[in-house]
């Protein structure tokens, strides 16, 4: 099953990992670590309540402009 990882850099460093698929989130010192900790952590998650997976969220960036 291929789940989608957003990784967004934590304050105190490292990065903080999503699955937006079922909401797990952790963290990590590096990507790998990061990644490797969503795994384990949905993998746990989708053990206990089961996921139908029907395709991958569209993952995007958008700005924000205030007015001068």
């Amino acid at each position: 099953m291929e789940l989608t990882a957003v990784l967004t850099p934590a304050e105190e460093g490292g990065y903080i990992a999503l699955n937006p698929e079922t909401g797990t989130t952790t963290q990590g010192e590096t990507v790998e670590e990061a990644v490797a900790n969503l795994r384990e952590a949905t993998a746990l998650y989708i053990a206990e309540f089961p996921l139908s997976v029907h395709g991958h969220p569209v993952v995007t960036i958008f700005s924000i402009y205030e007015d001068a």
